[in-house]
């Protein structure tokens, strides 16, 4: 596929946060590869790989694992990026996390379904829920912290008074800093649950009175460079996430026909073939990944036993799993699990 990348603002701004902890700027960037010259606008882009390689820099010359954390609750996503000043000027929260998923790709290139939203603002009888959809390992688990970190630092910001964050249930292990999250996010947190989600006070969908009027001629005009900018960018997604977007329901099916897939998105199997290699991929490249990406995060939550893992991704056998599994990571998932426990 397509190298993911993502806008330089927050590289920059993460950049300037370890600098201030003691991180030395030119190994910084040694690391990454990047120059002054990247940051010098916050929109221009640079791979994610970079930004990734940044933040693990960054941590390990200060020693601090929680630091991108603490740099999320310390920095304003409208510093950072065309798409903070267009959430700070919605209408409403519902409002808000609309423009969020329309934009953001303008903060970083994604891996979702077709057709499915990062964020979903979801009302059940148990609460009210902001649900995060990215799925990721339960190993990488930075980019689900900081996610979330945002959304509570920024509504903690502009409503000091009004209470925005109940509880966050998340996909992943406690991490090495969990003792910084009661001063940081202040509300309870439950780790290895099924899901990515916040639960937020009911207030905030029952009225849009917290939100200030009057922003109607700002939000138009970062509206419009923002939309401007993902021209730029094209909308349209590779032709191996569009086939992912329909591999994924199917999954535990099993064999999945080619044919079947290039006919749901509008191609003929030659084309789609075609449109794949020219993204060095094939078809089997595709599945494979969207198995191995899935059996880590059912497994790394431990929600599902090895066997309910093998059946979700369509493997007739579970030893047919635990081979591909050893293909995917060199370790059985049993192996696997016992190590991310340790680390």
């Amino acid at each position: 596929m397509n190298t993911p990348t993502m806008a330089s603002g927050f590289a920059a701004a993460f950049a300037n946060f370890a600098v201030d902890q003691g991180a030395d700027r030119a190994s910084l960037l040694r690391a990454t590869g990047l120059t002054e010259a990247d940051f010098s606008d916050q929109d221009n882009r640079i791979p994610v790989s970079a930004y990734h390689a940044l933040i693990a820099a960054g941590i390990a010359q200060t020693g601090d694992t929680a630091l991108l954390l603490r740099h999320t609750f310390e920095s304003e996503l409208e510093a950072i990026s065309v798409v903070g000043q267009i959430v700070h000027t919605s209408a409403s929260l519902a409002h808000s996390i609309e423009q969020l998923n329309r934009y953001i790709r303008l903060m970083a290139d994604i891996d979702l379904p077709t057709g499915v939203d990062r964020y979903e603002l979801l009302q059940t009888p148990q609460g009210v829920w902001i649900v995060d959809h990215l799925i990721m390992p339960a190993a990488d688990y930075l980019g689900t912290e900081a996610s979330f970190a945002r959304f509570v630092s920024e509504f903690r910001r502009s409503f000091p008074d009004i209470t925005f964050a109940i509880e966050l249930e998340v996909t992943y292990a406690p991490p090495p800093h969990v003792d910084e999250y009661p001063a940081l996010f202040r509300i309870p947190v439950m780790f290895n649950a099924a899901r990515n989600a916040l639960r937020i006070d009911p207030v905030w969908v029952s009225t849009e009175s917290h939100f200030e009027p009057g922003h109607a001629y700002a939000f138009s005009i970062f509206t419009h460079h923002a939309d401007a900018l993902l021209n730029d960018l094209g909308t349209d997604t590779t032709t191996g996430s569009l086939v992912a977007g329909q591999i994924l329901p199917r999954l535990h099916e099993g064999s999945i026909s080619m044919d079947g897939v290039a006919r749901d998105i509008g191609m003929s199997r030659q084309t789609l073939y075609r449109r794949l290699k020219d993204e060095g991929l094939t078809f089997g490249d595709v599945h494979d990944d969207l198995r191995k990406r899935m059996a880590l995060d059912y497994l790394t939550a431990q929600k599902v036993t090895v066997n309910e893992t093998a059946y979700l991704l369509g493997f007739s056998e579970a030893s047919s799993f635990v081979r591909a599994f050893k293909r995917w990571t060199g370790h059985s998932p049993t192996a696997y699990l016992n190590k991310v426990a340790c680390a």
